[in-house]
C-alpha cells in the first residue's frame, strides 16, 4: 500500500517535469522561430533599401517594402554621411551619440547587423532588435515556470498542511482516549484510598496512595487538552519552574545532581500550568535519558524586556547540527527504546498554545545539549 502511494507519487512528479519539459521547449522552438521570420523580414527589407540606393525611381512596391516595417526597431548608419536614422524607436530613448550607440550593442548581440553593400563597397548598416512581441515572448517561459513554481508550492503547503492536520486530529483523539481510561481506574482508587482509611491502615502508605493519585489526575488533566484550546492564566515563571524543579528532584536518583539558577523577581506570563509543567518534565527526563542516568542538570531563568527564556541543560551525549530541528519531529527519537513524542508534543505545548518558541539553544556531542523555550512576558 505505501509502496504504492510512493510510485504513485514519484510518478506524478516524473509526468509533471515531463509536460513541463515539453511546454519550455515548445515555447523555445517558436521563439526561434519568430526570429528567424524577423530575420528573412529584415533581409527582404533591406533587399528593397539596396534597390531604393541604385535607383531612386523605384516602383511602388519597393515603397511599399520599405514602408511595412512598423514593429522592428532599427537603426540604419549610413557609411558614407556618417548619420544615423533610426526607425520605431522614441527619440527620446536615444536623443545622443552615445545612447545610439549602446543601443546598436545590444541590437548587434540580439541580431547579426546586416550589411548593403555595392560590390565590395559598404553603404550602410543595418542594426534591429526584437520586436515587441518577440520581448514580451522572450519573459515567457520564465513568468511560465514562475506559475509552475507557485502552483507546485500551493500543491505542497495544501498536501503539508492537510498531512498535519490529520496528524493533530490523531494526536487529540489518542490524548483524550488515554485520559478517558486513566479516569476509570483512577475514580476506583479514589474509593479504595476511603476504604483503607476506614480500615486503620497506617496513615503514611494512604499519604502515599493519595500523593500518586494527584498525580495520575494532573497526568489525566494534561490528557485532556490535548486537541483543544487550553485556558491560559497570568502566573509567575519563576514559581511554576521551581516547582517542577522540586517535584523531579525528589522523584530522580541521587546521581543527578540538579541545579536551579532563577532571578529573586517575579516574572509573568500567559501559561497554562499543567501544559508548562509537563514540558518542563519531558525535556528534564529527556536530559537524563541523554546521561544515562547520571550527570548534572541545570534550569536557568532569563529575562530581556519582551521574552522569558527558560534554558535547561544536561550533561549527556549531544546533538548533532542535523539533527537540531529532527528531534521536533513526531517519531523522531535517539533512543533504542521510545515512540519520539516527547519532544514533539513540548513543541507543540510551546508553539501553539502558548506563542512561545522551542529550540535546541546549543548542544555539542558528549559534552551536553541546552534547550530553551522562549515565552511573551506581561505585566
Amino acid at each position: 500500500m505505501l509502496r504504492n502511494k510512493s510510485l504513485s507519487r514519484w510518478g506524478f512528479i516524473l509526468a509533471s517535469l515531463i509536460v513541463i519539459s515539453l511546454i519550455l521547449w515548445n515555447t523555445f522552438v517558436f521563439f526561434q522561430q519568430l526570429k528567424a521570420n524577423e530575420r528573412a523580414k529584415m533581409e527582404i527589407w533591406a533587399a528593397a533599401y539596396h534597390d531604393l540606393l541604385q535607383n531612386p525611381m523605384v516602383g511602388e512596391m519597393i515603397l511599399t517594402v520599405i514602408q511595412s516595417n512598423t514593429s522592428t526597431p532599427m537603426i540604419l548608419y549610413t557609411e558614407k554621411e556618417k548619420v544615423y536614422t533610426e526607425r520605431n524607436i522614441d527619440s527620446l530613448e536615444i536623443n545622443s551619440i552615445e545612447k545610439k550607440k549602446k543601443l546598436i550593442q545590444q541590437f548587434s548581440s540580439e541580431y547579426t547587423p546586416i550589411e548593403i553593400r555595392n560590390e565590395d563597397e559598404l553603404l550602410s548598416t543595418i542594426y534591429y532588435g526584437n520586436s515587441p512581441l518577440i520581448n514580451k515572448l522572450k519573459y515567457y517561459p520564465a513568468f511560465l515556470i514562475l506559475i509552475i513554481f507557485l502552483f507546485i508550492l500551493a500543491v505542497y503547503l495544501f498536501y503539508k498542511t492537510s498531512k498535519s492536520a490529520e496528524q493533530n486530529r490523531l494526536w487529540a483523539g489518542m490524548a483524550k482516549e488515554t485520559a478517558h481510561q486513566i479516569g476509570t481506574p483512577l475514580s476506583s482508587l479514589v474509593g479504595w484510598t476511603e476504604i483503607l482509611k476506614s480500615e486503620n491502615v497506617n496513615p503514611e502508605y494512604v499519604a502515599e496512595m493519595e500523593k500518586d493519585i494527584s498525580r495520575l489526575e494532573t497526568i489525566t488533566d494534561r490528557f485532556s487538552k490535548i486537541g483543544s484550546v487550553p485556558k491560559l492564566e497570568r502566573c509567575d515563571l519563576v514559581a511554576e519552574t521551581k516547582a517542577s524543579f522540586y517535584y523531579l528532584q525528589k522523584r530522580s536518583s541521587k546521581l543527578i545532581d540538579f541545579q536551579l539558577n532563577i532571578p529573586e523577581e517575579l516574572i509573568y506570563v500567559e501559561m497554562n500550568p499543567q501544559l508548562f509543567s509537563w514540558t518542563i518534565e519531558n525535556l528534564v527526563k529527556n536530559g537524563i535519558d541523554a546521561m544515562k542516568g547520571k550527570g548534572k542538570i541545570i534550569i536557568s531563568i532569563e529575562k530581556n524586556t519582551k521574552y522569558a527564556f527558560i534554558r535547561i541543560s544536561d550533561t549527556g551525549k549531544g546533538l548533532t547540527k542535523s539533527e537540531f530541528r529532527r528531534i521536533f519531529t513526531p517519531g523522531y527519537t535517539t533512543k533504542k527504546r521510545g515512540w519520539g513524542l516527547g519532544l514533539s508534543l513540548a513543541k507543540r505545548i510551546i508553539e501553539e498554545y502558548h506563542n512561545g518558541k522551542i529550540r535546541v539553544s546549543k548542544s555539542i556531542p558528549n559534552q551536553g545539549t541546552t534547550m530553551e523555550i522562549a515565552l511573551k512576558t506581561v505585566d
